[in-house]
């Protein structure tokens, strides 16, 4: 006997929503890909395993790409309205643990979906900026040896604050598809010890545009642009006139809003 039988006869059904956490230094991102090791492809082996049949309408907030972690990653999929979450959770911590964790499972609505129902998304990109890099560190931030003026990283934080066209920081999608985005927080926090986080909310996010606005802002703060420069870049709609592009391991799917 599965976890659903008995309460599909009923028409009794509801959805599992997770939050999941996970390091992503050795997978090639979120989504399943064939023939590589993903997160999607690892939770779903092991879901499949505790639900004894494979989990359905599987969602996830933000497709995180090769060596990008999450805190707050959110999964949904298609559960019995009488599956019992703590022992699925239980269960999923100790085959997939520390590498991914599920910090909480709920029952929701039906309706409820992981990524069309989101509102919002945060997410953070640490910056290790110290003469020397920190063992310790290197998994889970860029390590600039260059001063940065937080200062300059702070005011040039600002203008991304808004709805604005982001093709200056991001890869081109399918033809047709918009690169307009409505940033909700953007802004750089000093931790002890040399470390910056980078934190930036929005409704949505397009294909590498936290990682290339952190880039260009580290650009700023070694003084290779202006803060003033940032809102000509980002009406340019040119990502040649934008900064680098900010290594995967810094980044974090923090927390997404519903």
């Amino acid at each position: 006997m599965t976890l659903f039988e008995g309460a599909a006869d009923k028409g009794s059904a509801a959805r599992c929503k997770l939050v999941v956490a996970y390091d992503g230094t050795d997978f090639r991102g979120y989504a399943g890909q064939p023939a590589v090791r993903t997160v999607e492809g690892t939770l779903s082996e092991a879901l499949a395993k505790v639900l004894h049949a494979p989990a359905t309408n599987l969602a996830c907030a933000g497709r995180t790409d090769a060596g990008v972690h999450a805190w707050g990653q959110v999964v949904s999929f298609d559960a019995a309205a009488d599956l019992d979450v703590q022992r699925v959770s239980n269960a999923l911590n100790g085959m997939l643990a520390p590498e991914i964790v599920v910090r909480s499972a709920e029952l929701v609505e039906p309706g409820f979906d992981a990524r069309r129902s989101a509102q919002w998304r945060t997410y953070t990109y640490a910056v290790v900026n110290r003469p020397v890099p920190d063992p310790f560190l290197t998994r889970y931030a860029w390590w600039v040896p260059e001063p940065l003026d937080l200062a300059a990283l702070r005011l040039g934080a600002d203008p991304f604050v808004g709805e604005h066209d982001f093709a200056s920081f991001c890869r081109a999608g399918p033809e047709g598809s918009t690169t307009v985005r409505r940033v909700l927080a953007s802004r750089w926090v000093a931790a002890e010890d040399g470390v910056l986080r980078y934190e930036i909310a929005a409704t949505a996010f397009c294909w590498q545009m936290v990682r290339s606005i952190v880039g260009t802002l580290v650009d700023v703060g070694v003084g290779k642009f202006r803060p003033g420069d940032l809102m000509r870049i980002i009406r340019s709609r040119d990502r040649a006139a934008a900064g680098r592009l900010a290594p995967p391991q810094g980044l974090c799917l923090w927390e997404v809003g519903y």
